[in-house]
């Protein structure tokens, strides 16, 4: 007895949730735990897309280090953590008093050695017409035109080492090489810089308008990815917005953490949105792999399944009738309908309450 009264209750579960699976919305609105609202069929561009994490970072080249290129002490320094500064703007300036004196020997030995070339030159040209009229020996001649040629010859080094004195007094005023904004000052005023293999820093300069994304995405989804995909990121610092962007390259060797295998994907920012975004913010990117525009769709929520065939409750009257529709695409969000719905029907979604 006890045996039937079981094997009942078994079969009468079964029947229960068979029914639940053909007809959940019957199921639920017997039971009261789900209340219902209807969403018009309409047209939307949908794509399928991959969902990974990011952090900003600074292009290539938006990062530079300002240096020194000789040794010398910091006579001012015209820079502090956040300030906006331009290409060619100065930056510090060091002593230079010893090139100046430099500057100042190297013009005097230019002088001196433009005039002994004047002389030579006047020498030889005399020697030479009396060469030529046979007035004076081969010899004689050959002299002056030696002396001339050696004159010309200082000449030209004494202008050379002008310019590099005056290059040279040129490297005490440190100037930034790019826009941008300080991001760190790693000297101050009165430190003597010794110049040797490495030239000491003195500042960090990031240009805020050459930013980009490196997201990193799992190698289950990297064969999907492919430059000039469309994407678009979120940070938390601007909640809502969406800042567009676009694929630019996939790195070749991967990034291994915890066991998980990644690539990073860089992510060019199209459009900043008059915000400022800054190195090392965390982002969350979309990529979109591929897009159908102007499909007709409706919720992902709204279709259901049963046997291998996908349908949508649509109301009539007081009814909930179950339709079976023919799906195409879907991003997460919305699937595309390609058959037995039209633009502007409605459909039913189950809410819990």
């Amino acid at each position: 007895m006890n045996k039937s009264i079981y094997i009942s209750l078994s079969l009468l579960i079964v029947a229960l949730i068979i029914l639940y699976i053909i007809n959940p919305f019957e199921s639920d609105r017997s039971a009261g735990s789900l209340i219902y609202r209807t969403v018009e069929v309409s047209r939307r561009d949908i794509g399928t897309t991959v969902f990974a994490l990011g952090i900003i970072k600074p292009m290539v080249g938006a990062e530079v280090k300002v240096g020194s290129r000789i040794s010398g002490v910091v006579n001012r320094l015209r820079a502090n953590i956040g300030d906006q500064v331009k290409a060619g703007d100065i930056i510090a300036e060091l002593d230079d008093a010893e090139l100046r004196a430099r500057l100042a020997q190297a013009r005097a030995a230019h002088e001196k050695a433009n005039v002994e070339y004047e002389q030579a030159r006047r020498v030889y040209d005399r020697q030479r017409r009396l060469y030529e009229n046979q007035h004076i020996s081969e010899q004689e001649f050959d002299v002056a035109q030696s002396s001339y040629n050696a004159a010309k010859a200082q000449l030209t080094q004494a202008e050379a080492n002008l310019e590099l004195a005056k290059i040279q007094l040129s490297y005490a005023t440190i100037r930034s090489p790019i826009s941008g904004v300080i991001a760190s000052v790693s000297t101050q005023e009165g430190e003597a810089v010794a110049a040797g293999l490495a030239a000491p820093t003195f500042v960090n300069i990031i240009d805020l308008h050459r930013l980009e994304v490196h997201t990193y995405v799992d190698e289950t989804d990297i064969g999907m990815i492919d430059t000039r995909q469309q994407a678009t990121f979120t940070v938390d610092t601007y909640p809502g917005i969406e800042f567009p962007g676009r694929v630019t390259a996939i790195y070749p060797k991967a990034v291994i953490q915890d066991n998980v295998v990644n690539y990073i994907v860089t992510v060019e920012i199209l459009d900043f949105k008059d915000r400022i975004l800054r190195p090392e913010m965390t982002a969350n990117v979309t990529i979109t792999l591929e897009e159908r525009k102007d499909v007709l769709a409706v919720p992902t929520t709204a279709i259901y399944r049963d046997r291998g065939e996908r349908y949508v409750m649509i109301p009539e009257g007081d009814k909930h009738v179950r339709k079976t529709v023919n799906v195409g695409w879907r991003d997460g969000t919305y699937t595309e309908i390609l058959e037995g719905l039209d633009d502007g029907d409605l459909v039913l979604i189950a809410d819990t309450f």
